[in-house]
C-alpha cells in the first residue's frame, strides 16, 4: 500500500521541499506525526496491538500542539452546530444482507460494507491516530467475502474537526494495507467513504461525478452502506481513488504521472508558473506515483507555457502539453454547478495526470460542495491579486495565504451560488487555466458553450429531477434510519425538492440565470 499524504484542507504549505505543515484551527501550526517507524517493534512496517497501545499512550503524554481531543477541537453536539447528539444505529449482521453481483460502482446497487475493528473503542483510536502514519487494522465483509487486515483511518479535515465523536466522519480503507493483492470485484484496493458533510440530501457528488463522465474522465461515485462492530452507521458515498485502477477505469492504461492538489483555502496550486526551482512545486502538488526529474520538468514547463505565451499563440503552443478541451470542460463544469470548493475558488482541490504520450489532463477531484444556492466566497470576474510567488529556497516558510474575492458566503453578495458569473476568475493570474485560456477568443466561446450545454442538459429538473428520484429511491429508507448522519430526515427532504435550498431551486434557477 501507498502511504498516504496528510489531509490538506487546511493547509499552508512550506516553500521548501521539507516537511510541510499544516494551519489549523487558530493558525496553529500541525503536521502527519510520525509514528510507525517509533513504535514498529517488529519492523514489518505497521503496528500491531501492542504496539498501537504504546503509541496511544505517548501521544497522550505529548499531544501535538493543534490537536483536538476526541472529536476534534468543535464544541456543541453534531458537527460542532448545536444538533442533538447520535445515537447507537441498529444491528446488523452479513447473514442479514443479500450479497450484490452488480459491478462495484453500479449507481443501482448499495452495497454493506461490514468493518469488524479489534477493539470496542476504535473510533477513539483512529481518532487519536488522525494525522499520522498509522492505519487502525480492520476485517471487512462485502457481498459475503472477508477481506483481512484492512487499513482504515479518517480522511479530510473539515470532515474530521468540524464532526464530534460518535458523529458519521469520512473514512479511507486500503484493502492492501498487508495483503498487497487484496481487492473489492472489479480490483479497487482504496475506497474513500463521505460523511457528506454539508450535503443534507447525500447525493451532490455522486450527481456532480455522474455528469462531469459525461464531458470528461471523472470517477465512479455511489452509495454504500457501513456497518461497524454490528451496529448501522449509515449511508456514506463511495468516490473512486485517484490512482492506477482510476486510470485503468478512465484512460485503459496504468502508466502515467499522478498529481493531486491538496485543498487549501487561499491555495496557490493553479499552474502559475513560478520558476524553475522545483521546490516550490513540490509543495503545491502531491506527486502520487514514482517522482522523478523528468515529471517535475514536464510539469514546470507545461506552466511555463501557459502562463508566458502570448494570446494568439497559446492554443498551438499547449496543445501539445495539455488536453485544453478538457480543462475548458472542466472548468465549466465547477462554474456551471458551482463547485464551492473549486478551482476557480481556491486553485486547489482537484488532480492532474499526464499520460505516456506526456499530456496532461486536469481531473476533478473533490466535488461535495456544489449545487449550492447560495454562500461561499463571491463570484466577481477578477478577485483579487496572488501574494507574490515563493522566493526560491525559503526553506521552512509558509506560503501567504491567497486573499479571497469580494463579495459574501458561498458565492452570496460577490455573484456566486445560483448568479455567478460564468466568467468568473477570468482577470485573476493566479487562476491561469481561467485567465490565460480564457483570453484566447475561440477558447473563450468554446468554454461558454460548455457551460451553457451543462446548464441546458444536466440542470433542466426533466432530467437531473429523475437522475435525483433514482438515488432518493436507493437511499431514501436507509437515511431515514441513519442515527449517525450529520443532518435532520426533514433536512434530506427538503434539501431535494424544496422551493428553497435545494437539488431543485438550484438547478432551476441555476438554468435560468446561465441561459438568460
Amino acid at each position: 500500500m501507498k502511504r498516504r499524504f496528510l489531509p490538506l484542507a487546511l493547509l499552508v504549505a512550506t516553500v521548501s521541499a521539507g516537511p510541510l505543515t499544516a494551519q489549523g484551527p487558530g493558525g496553529m501550526q500541525v503536521s502527519e506525526r510520525k509514528l510507525v517507524a517509533q513504535f514498529d517493534k517488529d519492523g514489518n512496517g505497521r503496528l500491531n496491538s501492542d504496539e498501537r497501545k504504546a503509541a496511544r499512550e505517548f501521544m497522550a503524554a505529548n499531544p501535538a500542539v493543534g490537536r483536538g481531543g476526541r472529536g476534534g477541537p468543535m464544541p456543541g453536539g453534531r458537527g460542532g452546530r448545536g444538533m442533538a447528539p447520535a445515537t447507537p444505529g441498529i444491528k446488523v449482521a452479513p447473514a442479514d444482507v443479500k450479497p450484490a453481483t452488480t459491478p462495484f460502482y453500479d449507481l443501482g446497487t448499495m452495497r454493506t460494507l461490514f468493518f469488524t475493528f479489534e477493539h470496542a473503542d476504535w473510533e477513539e483510536e483512529m481518532a487519536t491516530f488522525n494525522n499520522t502514519d498509522v492505519e487502525v487494522p480492520a476485517t471487512l465483509v462485502v457481498d459475503g467475502k472477508t477481506y483481512r487486515d484492512v487499513g482504515v483511518h479518517f480522511r479530510g479535515a473539515s470532515s474530521f474537526m468540524m464532526v464530534p465523536a460518535a458523529s458519521k466522519r469520512s473514512l479511507n480503507v486500503a484493502l492492501d494495507f498487508v495483503h498487497a493483492d487484496q481487492a473489492v470485484a472489479g480490483g479497487y484496493r482504496t475506497l474513500n467513504l463521505l460523511n457528506s458533510n454539508g450535503d443534507p440530501t447525500m447525493m451532490r457528488s455522486v450527481l456532480y461525478q455522474q455528469i462531469a463522465r459525461q464531458y470528461l474522465q471523472a470517477g465512479h461515485a455511489n452509495f454504500v452502506r457501513v456497518v461497524i462492530n454490528g451496529e448501522n452507521w449509515g449511508v456514506y458515498p463511495s468516490v473512486q481513488q485517484f490512482n492506477k485502477e482510476w486510470l485503468r477505469d478512465h484512460f485503459s492504461t496504468t502508466e502515467g504521472v499522478r498529481w493531486t492538489v491538496p485543498g487549501r483555502p487561499g491555495g496557490r496550486g493553479g499552474l502559475e508558473y513560478i520558476g524553475e526551482d522545483v521546490a516550490p512545486y513540490k509543495a503545491l502538488y502531491e506527486i502520487k506515483s514514482k517522482d522523478t526529474p523528468k515529471a517535475w520538468a514536464d510539469f514546470i514547463q507545461m506552466t511555463k507555457v501557459l502562463n508566458t505565451t502570448p494570446a494568439d499563440k497559446l492554443e498551438a503552443a499547449l496543445s501539445p502539453m495539455l488536453d485544453i478541451d478538457g480543462a475548458l470542460k472542466f472548468l465549466a463544469l465547477e462554474v456551471a454547478m458551482v463547485n464551492s470548493d473549486g478551482y476557480w475558488v481556491r486553485a486547489s482541490d482537484y488532480n492532474i495526470y499526464q499520460d505516456p504520450k506526456g499530456r496532461f489532463h486536469i481531473i476533478p477531484h473533490d466535488t461535495n460542495e456544489t449545487f449550492y444556492n447560495s454562500g461561499g466566497p463571491g463570484g466577481g470576474r477578477g478577485g483579487m491579486p496572488p501574494p507574490p510567488p515563493p522566493p526560491p529556497g525559503a526553506v521552512g516558510q509558509a506560503m501567504p495565504p491567497m486573499p479571497m474575492p469580494p463579495g459574501g458566503g458561498r458565492g452570496g453578495g460577490g455573484g456566486g451560488g445560483v448568479t455567478l458569473d460564468m466568467f468568473t476568475g477570468i482577470e485573476n493570474p493566479a487562476r491561469p487555466l481561467l485567465s490565460k485560456l480564457l483570453a484566447v477568443p475561440a477558447l473563450k466561446a468554446r468554454y461558454a458553450s460548455y457551460i451553457k450545454d451543462i446548464a441546458q442538459r444536466w440542470l433542466d429538473w426533466k432530467v437531473l429531477g429523475p437522475m435525483v428520484a433514482k438515488h432518493r429511491a436507493l437511499i431514501e429508507a436507509e437515511v431515514m434510519r441513519d442515527t449517525k448522519k450529520l443532518t435532520t430526515n426533514e433536512q434530506f427532504t427538503s434539501g431535494i425538492d424544496a422551493e428553497t435550498a435545494s437539488l431543485k431551486s438550484f438547478a432551476d434557477q441555476r438554468r435560468a440565470f446561465l441561459l438568460k
